[in-house]
């Protein structure tokens, strides 16, 4: 199966809400296991744009896109009902790419990722759970593990990476943290990776 491949110049519309849930659901629904939900393959995108020393445009397609949802399967369009079901998951997954590059570069600070989140004891506090996000883009990393070794050994690109490692990893410091301390490490992440990209331009 050919799949396009990343076009920073193409259509960088952030999707609207009924079409991250739309995509959500889609996901949802396929028959894979290790499909991925909406916050892991916003981590997921996020990993594969602040891979070190790497052009996404560069990669074709099928190299990437099927990781999303566990793989093509046989009989074509598997795991999809159809091609135009697979071609709309497709489509909708290079926009959300793209606006993610659009706003790091354009708006850094209106993005935001897509966590979890729970309601505290108190009905004023809500903890944020970012451990699929951070999962997802663990599995951008393991696609390039020689390229991102260097950003997990050095010291200021390692901090910054820390709290990916401690909520996405299933021995990471914090797989049996309270919600408390998943909070706090979840917080970290949006400047984290606003400072990795930023990094990332000068490398």
């Amino acid at each position: 199966m050919q799949y396009p491949h990343y076009n920073p110049a193409s259509d960088n519309r952030p999707l609207t809400d009924e079409e991250l849930n739309d995509l959500d659901e889609l996901l949802a629904d396929l028959p894979a296991d290790s499909s991925m939900n909406i916050e892991a393959l916003d981590g997921y995108l996020a990993g594969l744009l602040l891979t070190p020393g790497r052009k996404l445009a560069d990669l074709p397609g099928e190299s990437w896109l099927p990781v999303i949802w566990g793989g093509d399967r046989e009989p074509d369009p598997a795991p999809f009902t159809s091609g135009k079901q697979r071609k709309k998951a497709t489509l909708l997954v290079l926009r959300h790419l793209h606006s993610i590059a659009v706003a790091w570069a354009e708006r850094p600070q209106a993005w935001e990722p897509i966590f979890s989140f729970a309601d505290g004891e108190d009905e004023d506090t809500e903890y944020a759970d970012a451990e699929d996000w951070a999962a997802g883009f663990l599995i951008a990393v393991n696609l390039a593990p020689e390229a991102w070794e260097p950003w997990f050994d050095a010291g200021e690109t390692a901090a910054l990476l820390a709290p990916i490692a401690a909520l996405g990893s299933a021995d990471g410091e914090l797989a049996e943290g309270s919600a408390e301390q998943r909070d706090e490490a979840s917080r970290r992440i949006p400047d984290a990776m606003l400072a990795l990209w930023a990094i990332r331009q000068k490398s």
